[in-house]
């Protein structure tokens, strides 16, 4: 489940400066820097990954707003993480439409009562990642390296025993599902928005799969040794990225004309080309292939809220998978929220107004659990 295609896919044109990336592997734009945020890096020394592969030295960066606060016992009991999607970076998530509803004095998550971490996952943003020198040779990664890397992150770099609340979308939805099975009492309550509990198959394996194979079809591509970036891959890429996170009746509500459709897609998949590296696209699209949270989701014991929307076209509405999910866990709950011409496709996990009372009504429920 990719989280950056959908936004200003599914937006007017005439808006830019408030839209977020295009797709769910295009780098974010800079956002409205109004909000006060601090930035770090943990190093991790000899991490081993699934595949058994290891890095002398994996870099994790984040972005932090807010300041820890420590209970009776000295340990910080207000932390709460945000995991970015495919693509995507701990930035994302200071875009107006999340934001803006969240944040602010008297929001579900006010940064003066929360301190809030957006880690930037392996791969993407600022941490580790192959086009930082390695191409081809970095460690085959996976959504389990990808946890496991944050586990270390917020434990042994920020000496936190317990998150407030783990939230995710797309991808870090899919993180977050992982979280509550692997870690079940390391955070106080779950918020996974925009994915499925079940392996990565179907026609969601096969555009992946469709996507990847048209970079490495690119001669340009050099199997990772490109020179300069493969551009006729990356289009395809881009390309198939773009149809991912179309949201139908926004499009055809602010597009119903078709030379200024036609002229906003191209328009789109332009601009981000120039942003996109075909090595860390790639990496970033495959991570999925070892993605089975089933076996464990009746070990989810936090408080779940699970928001997918009718009108993404990677996690279809006619999925019953998390309604079937749900059922097996101790204290959840699912919703879908219905299409209409104002929803996002898969982007509407960022569009906070969506679902921003689910979130305050999870927090309130889960303010009084025992630390």
């Amino acid at each position: 489940m990719l989280s950056m295609l959908l936004m200003l896919a599914a937006q007017a044109a005439a808006a830019p400066a408030q839209q977020p990336p295009l797709a769910a592997a295009t780098p974010q734009p800079a956002a409205e820097q109004r909000w006060p945020t601090r930035d770090g890096d943990f190093t991790i020394k000899d991490f081993r990954f699934a595949s058994g592969e290891t890095l002398a030295a994996l870099r994790l960066h984040y972005t932090t707003l807010g300041e820890p606060h420590r209970n009776a016992r000295g340990e910080i009991d207000n932390a709460v993480m945000v995991l970015h999607g495919t693509g995507g970076s701990g930035r994302q998530f200071l875009v107006p439409q999340f934001a803006d509803e969240l944040y602010g004095p008297g929001q579900p998550l006010d940064i003066r009562r929360y301190w809030i971490i957006l880690p930037d996952g392996i791969g993407h943003g600022k941490s580790s990642k192959p086009s930082d020198g390695l191409r081809m040779r970095f460690p085959r990664y996976d959504y389990a390296d990808m946890v496991e890397a944050q586990y270390r992150l917020v434990r042994e770099g920020l000496g936190i025993r317990r998150m407030r609340l783990i939230m995710g979308t797309s991808m870090g939805c899919m993180h977050g599902l992982m979280w509550g099975g692997t870690h079940p009492d390391f955070a106080r309550a779950l918020m996974p928005l925009g994915c499925e509990p079940v392996p990565i198959a179907g026609l969601n394996r096969m555009w992946r799969q469709l996507l990847i194979d048209g970079i490495k079809a690119d001669p340009a591509w050099a199997g990772g040794a490109y020179k300069t970036q493969p551009l006729q891959g990356l289009r395809t890429a881009q390309t198939a990225l773009f149809i991912a996170g179309a949201a139908p009746l926004n499009l055809q509500a602010q597009f119903p004309d078709r030379d200024r459709a036609a002229a906003f897609a191209r328009d789109r998949v332009a601009r981000a080309l120039p942003q996109l590296d075909a090595n860390d696209l790639i990496y970033q699209v495959d991570a999925s292939r070892t993605y089975d949270p089933w076996p464990r989701i009746g070990a989810i014991t936090a408080p779940l809220v699970w928001i997918n929307s009718a009108d993404d076209f990677i996690n279809p509405r006619n999925f019953d998978y998390p309604v079937k999910a749900v059922q097996q866990m101790k204290n959840a709950r699912f919703r879908l929220i219905p299409e209409t011409a104002d929803t996002h496709g898969h982007g509407t996990h960022t569009w906070a107004v969506n679902w921003k009372a689910d979130l305050a009504d999870l927090l309130t429920r889960t303010a009084t659990q025992a630390e």
